[in-house]
């Protein structure tokens, strides 16, 4: 059997980046979607290992100190990272492993693993984004605004990423991704 590959798949937020990568995954037995660690407690409904690995900040720190992650990154107070073995685990099973993730925690995985390839998920305009990004009304105006920003500053980085999928529809997004994957492949 052969090994699999490491795809980081990221983009602004409102891009479809995570509609896009569960479809994938689901349309093919040979694709995983890597599962992240948090110290955060786990929210109603979420399962240890299925959703996060749930673990206490002592023991993320210490998997910190031994190099246990591919990336990680602390957010709101809490800590989240890419455990190393779990992924390459799959990997060397044969599977290939999606990694969605911010554009700061790619970057750190693609200089890791240079075997790594990513993909940066474009929308197909920046109206279009902003509107994605309005249409989700979860959001104050001024959240909003911050989340363009900071798209335009992910897109000027994109250039740093293998592979380029504008999501102009989820279908043709999830169709342009398997290809890259099967052009891997072969």
């Amino acid at each position: 059997m052969s090994k699999g590959n490491i795809y980081i798949v990221s983009g602004p937020s409102g891009v479809g980046k995570g509609t896009v990568v569960k479809k994938v995954v689901e349309q093919n037995e040979q694709i995983v979607l890597s599962v992240s660690a948090t110290t955060r407690e786990p929210r109603a409904g979420e399962v240890d290992k299925v959703h996060y690995f749930f673990m206490t900040k002592e023991d993320f720190g210490r998997i910190v100190d031994e190099d246990g992650f591919l990336e990680h990154a602390v957010y709101c107070g809490n800590c989240y990272g890419t455990p190393k073995k779990a992924v390459l685990d799959k990997v060397e099973e044969g599977f290939d492993v999606i990694l969605e993730i911010d554009i700061q925690g790619g970057l750190q995985i693609l200089d890791k693993l240079p075997e790594a390839m990513g993909i940066f998920v474009l929308p197909p305009s920046y109206k279009e984004l902003e509107k994605r990004l309005r249409g989700r009304q979860s959001e104050s105006d001024d959240v909003v605004a911050k989340r363009l920003d900071a798209a335009k500053a992910e897109i000027k980085q994109s250039y740093l990423y293998d592979y380029f999928v504008v999501n102009d529809t989820v279908e043709h997004a999830v169709k342009s991704i398997k290809n890259i994957i099967e052009s891997n492949r072969s």
